[in-house]
């Protein structure tokens, strides 16, 4: 599986640090009181993926929100989230020594997310791992969020890797979906979603809980 070659993509949300319920819980305080949409915390669940302004186009439509407007709520959100998630911020089990294991054998490494810049700098600056990756892709870098594959085809470019090279990991069906785009395989850590979820996927490798599971551990002794 693994070659000198391959590279390792990693999505952020539910995949680096597990923190979609404060997303949800952000979401739900925005749309739901501020903004007053009839939606349930598992409605808000499903919607919350992509950009901000996708997220709210969905729910309200195209044209509710000036880009103003927009830039404005999705600037309280990120706050309301990062506030509420900071006391909790920590890396998903084992994947600090993966990181290190993976850098040690010379495996290129990006972050390939539908987050903005902030939340991708408030995690890897207080948590102290920007020195692993090689790149970085928000969604402020593209402009087509998953399951387009245009994230991970911009990460592989910045790491000039080819995409069948790439192993992704991802948490959610969109993100695994974009990897399929994108012609990668792709490891499913199953923070937010369980198996089932990705039944329709024929390029997920593995499933796992966290990165001390025995694929993750086997990975370089096994494959290399």
């Amino acid at each position: 599986m693994k070659n000198k070659k391959t590279a390792f993509l990693f999505d952020l949300n539910g995949t680096v640090i597990d923190d979609m319920e404060y997303h949800a819980e952000a979401w739900h305080e925005i749309l739901t009181n501020d903004l007053g949409a009839d939606l349930t915390w598992e409605e808000v669940k499903k919607e919350m993926y992509g950009k901000n302004r996708e997220v709210l186009n969905r729910i309200f439509g195209e044209g509710r929100f000036s880009d103003e407007e927009a830039d404005k709520l999705s600037v309280q959100k990120e706050e309301y989230y990062q506030q509420a998630y900071k006391p909790h911020l920590k890396l998903i089990n084992g994947l600090h020594d993966f990181l290190k294991q993976a850098a040690a054998n010379g495996v290129k490494m990006a972050i390939a997310s539908a987050a903005i810049t902030d939340n991708i700098d408030f995690v890897v600056d207080n948590l102290a791992i920007r020195q692993y990756f090689d790149a970085v892709v928000s969604a402020d870098d593209v402009t087509t969020s998953k399951p387009d594959p245009e994230t991970f085809l911009k990460a592989a470019e910045k790491l000039q890797a080819d995409p069948a090279d790439c192993i992704v990991f991802e948490d959610a069906p969109k993100g695994v979906e974009a990897a399929q785009n994108a012609g990668m395989r792709c490891v499913v850590i199953t923070t937010a979603h369980p198996k089932e979820d990705f039944e329709k996927y024929d390029n997920v490798i593995a499933y796992i809980a966290d990165y001390t599971d025995a694929y993750i551990t086997r990975f370089f002794s096994e494959q290399s």
